[in-house]
């Protein structure tokens, strides 16, 4: 299309608008209805330790909400002569799991806890034995319960339990709902009925009675929706809200609200079982799409579903590319140094395509990106952490391809279990996310790692926020197309060019080595933990 043909369509309200909120960044795109991308938009944010919480202030969940749209609205301007004042749909994704507390009157009741915080070992601990299904530590009822369990004071005016996802929904819609694949990172679902598990709801209204709380899970967690569902329209109080300059109407239809594991699946067309995907950035997880239940509980693998319902294998680390972020800050720093002033963008291209010059086991050395716990590990807490031994091949190609590694180290231990101990059936695995931005290196680490082919399309650095935006279009115009896969296989993904890159034996067997490596050292990240503790 050209640029007046798109001016058309925007006038006309035929795009799809998609905002996620990231880790580090929350993003929105705007497409047309077939998926190509119009404008884009962003705000760069961080997560705070306040009082030993991963949290951040939801004053300024809103404020980056509001600059997100602000710079998405003047790309549009700029690029088209044009304000838009309406939309097809606006679909709403966030970081999973977690836990934010309302009362009866909406009212912030609890520090919003991230998907960071392994504060919950007790209470994971007990409903995984209840329910004979792992229930991971960051999981909203594993909060939900251990608060019961602690006796916090603002449990018993538990009126609303969110994620950051269904939290925003609700501000701009007034609709207590949630997509199926984030309601999957709060409590498990039935594939088969498309909600949460009835069985373990009673089980867990039960164990709160026992704790004398009386509060009912239904109540408290929002209602479950699978993709393409209408899940309530913009209130006039949500337009405000996401656009200051009172003109965006209320009215626009708005899609289930979804967690980045479910964008994630639906940016790299992994919706249909035999397919998979890794989504790398702050946390790095891995999904596979199943054709069957697994054969038992594993505490490294959380159960899921895709945004319609499948059930998915998760491999979920907690630490993916924030330490590796800031060593090449750190390079960054020394270019200042020495007189040269060189952008993130291309040191990160120069040093990852430099690692592709290292030994496939990294010449011996080791690190952990471990900000916090990490749950495929066991471990509660985190300390990054680098080591070498004296004969170790310490360069720099080296030391960039190990904190490359190290940040599919976890990941690989839960799919090592999925491919190998549970002999899954996998496709093919699509790569997206901030990691695979520099062409031809992660994927190839990755490729090596899972011992699959993997893809990375053209799409992958839109991530998530782009698949909001798509499960979005498919609520206002895609469901003519039929199930969500056949709307993304025959009319986004199409067209859509990708690279595929077969995994290198040599380095199979290297990213072998590195993970005997990886495993072995995780007493020394155990160690720096029990000794660095100021």
């Amino acid at each position: 299309m050209n640029n007046q043909e798109i001016r058309q369509l925007i006038a006309e309200g035929k795009s799809a608008l998609g905002i996620e909120f990231g880790s580090t960044r929350i993003k929105g795109v705007l497409i047309d209805y077939d998926g190509n991308v119009l404008a884009v938009g962003g705000y760069e944010w961080e997560n705070h330790l306040i009082d030993g919480i991963w949290t951040y202030d939801l004053s300024e969940v809103e404020t980056g909400l509001k600059e997100c749209y602000r710079t998405l609205r003047e790309d549009v301007e700029q690029k088209y002569s044009i304000t838009p004042e309406t939309y097809g749909a606006i679909g709403i994704s966030a970081m999973m799991h977690g836990y934010i507390a309302l009362d009866a009157q909406d009212r912030q009741i609890a520090p919003f806890q991230t998907w960071r915080n392994t504060n919950t070992t007790q209470a994971a601990d007990t409903l995984t034995d209840l329910f004979q299904f792992n229930i991971p530590l960051r999981w909203s009822v594993a909060h939900l319960y251990q608060r019961a369990l602690d006796k916090e004071a603002h449990v018993e005016n538990v009126a609303s339990v969110f994620t950051l996802a269904a939290y925003m929904h609700y501000r701009l819609t007034g609709q207590k709902v949630i997509g199926i694949g984030d309601a999957a990172g709060m409590f498990p679902i039935d594939s088969d009925r498309l909600d949460y598990n009835e069985g373990m709801v009673k089980q867990f209204d039960s164990l709160m009675e026992e704790t004398g709380y009386s509060l009912k899970l239904r109540d408290v967690f929002p209602r479950v929706l699978a993709a393409g569902e209408y899940a309530g329209e913009l209130t006039p109080e949500g337009a405000a809200l996401l656009d200051e300059t009172g003109t965006l109407k209320s009215g626009i239809m708005m899609c289930p609200p979804e967690g980045d594991a479910g964008t994630g699946m639906t940016a790299t067309n992994s919706v249909a079982p035999r397919t998979g995907n890794l989504s790398a950035g702050t946390s790095t997880f891995a999904m596979v799409v199943l054709e069957k239940q697994l054969s038992k509980v594993y505490r490294e693998i959380d159960m899921v579903t895709t945004p319609s319902g499948f059930p998915v294998a998760m491999s979920h680390a907690n630490n993916g590319t924030s330490d590796l972020n800031a060593w090449v800050g750190m390079f960054r720093e020394f270019c200042t140094l020495m007189g040269y002033e060189a952008d993130m963008g291309t040191l990160f291209g120069k040093l990852y395509t430099h690692s592709l010059e290292g030994d496939p086991d990294c010449g011996g050395l080791l690190a952990y990106g471990y900000y916090s716990g990490e749950n495929i590990t066991f471990i509660n807490e985190g300390r990054p952490l680098f080591a070498r031994t004296p004969d170790s091949r310490f360069n720099l190609a080296n030391f960039m391809k190990v904190h490359l590694y190290t940040s599919l180290g976890a990941v690989k231990m839960g799919m090592d279990i999925l491919l190998k101990d549970e002999g899954v059936k996998l496709d093919r695995i699509m790569g997206h996310g901030g990691l695979f931005k520099t062409p031809g290196v992660a994927q190839r680490y990755l490729a090596a790692a899972v011992n699959t082919p993997v893809t990375v399309m053209e799409t992958a650095s839109e991530g998530g926020a782009w698949g909001i935006a798509l499960l979005a279009a498919y609520l206002a115009d895609g469901k003519k197309d039929g199930l969500l896969e056949e709307y993304l296989d025959n009319r986004v993904f199409s067209s859509l060019a990708g690279d595929a890159m077969e995994p290198d034996p040599a380095e199979v067997e290297g990213f072998e080595c590195f993970t005997k490596h990886y495993i072995a050292g995780l007493e020394a990240e155990k160690a720096a933990i029990k000794a660095i503790d100021w």
